[in-house]
């Protein structure tokens, strides 16, 4: 894969929106995440910077877009730094504990 793209579920795991990369590509086949509005077809889809990430979780669906390419799955703090909300009011999405 090219430098500049990262694969989504890999992205979904550093950003801390699911706990393991397995729950993360189950995300995904489950048909629970879009990439810039379409729906993602398979957890090795490749995602830029710049990127609009819909997630359709449990109680609430998140809107993000793409900041950073993870390099590993670290503290909450860092994991924020990869993406921006879009949804008015909400600054971050990913609380310190690792709960989710």
């Amino acid at each position: 894969m090219r430098e500049d793209r990262q694969r989504l579920d890999k992205w979904l795991w550093f950003a801390r929106f699911a706990k393991s990369r397995t729950l993360a590509a189950k995300l995904v086949a489950s048909g629970f995440v879009r990439v810039n509005g379409q729906r993602a077809e398979n957890a090795a889809k490749a995602i830029a910077v710049g990127d609009v990430i819909t997630l359709a979780l449990a109680r609430s669906t998140l809107v993000v877009r793409v900041e950073a390419l993870g390099e590993r799955r670290g503290p909450a703090p860092e994991a924020r730094l990869l993406y921006m909300s879009l949804e008015p009011g909400v600054e971050t999405l990913v609380s310190g504990d690792d709960s989710r």
